[in-house]
């Protein structure tokens, strides 16, 4: 915790008086243009990545970046309020669903669920990833270990994709031609970010 007192004191005292004007204007109103979706691993940082300033995304993040199906969605469910409110509110123009290498929940999907029963809120918040695992065991039955989490990985990004654009509005905007969807893969170890190109079905680098 001291380390982070010191990054606030750091921050109110190098950044912020440098920037001063740009967070008043800030604090009046945001207007992202994009809705980036990934995961709550603490390795994953949107703003670093894409050297994005405050204001510029609003950043949903959750175990897996999992976008519950609309007719999945239970009351109050966190994910589909923040979407709402960014298509329907905000007005933003993309969306990124983005997902990273060694993604601990992707892991946890291929683990006995008698490892999970401490966890029952993650158990229960992973079933709805359950399709990647069998899309991934049906169609790469004989690939393993490293090659085995990278596809699930790349995998679960497509299933979210697929995922919210059973959202209505998510499907009005997109078929107006005022939203686009994109599918990222993030590697942490070699810093590259990998976009889908949906017209060749494959994970291309962004370079």
């Amino acid at each position: 915790m001291r380390k982070l007192y010191k990054g606030i004191h750091k921050f109110q005292e190098s950044y912020f008086k440098k920037e001063e004007e740009f967070f008043k204007r800030l604090s009046k109103e945001q207007e992202p243009e994009v809705l980036f979706i990934t995961c709550a691993d603490s390795r994953v940082d949107p703003n670093l990545v894409t050297q994005s300033k405050p204001g510029e995304l609003f950043i949903v993040r959750n175990v897996g970046n999992i976008i519950p199906p609309y007719d999945a969605i239970k009351d109050k469910n966190s994910v589909a309020a923040a979407i709402e409110f960014a298509v329907l509110s905000l007005k933003v123009k993309d969306i990124i669903v983005c997902g990273h290498s060694n993604c601990g929940a992707m892991e946890a999907l291929y683990k006995d669920e008698r490892e999970l029963t401490n966890m029952p809120h993650l158990k229960d918040w992973l079933k709805l990833a359950a399709p990647v695992k069998d899309i991934v065991l049906k169609y790469y039955p004989m690939i393993q270990s490293e090659a085995r989490q990278r596809i699930t990985e790349e995998e679960n990004v497509l299933c979210q994709l697929h995922n919210i654009q059973t959202y209505p509005f998510v499907q009005e905007a997109l078929n107006a031609g005022v939203l686009h969807l994109h599918g990222w893969y993030y590697n942490i170890g070699t810093g590259s970010i990998y976009y889908y190109n949906s017209s060749e079905d494959v994970f291309e680098l962004i370079s």
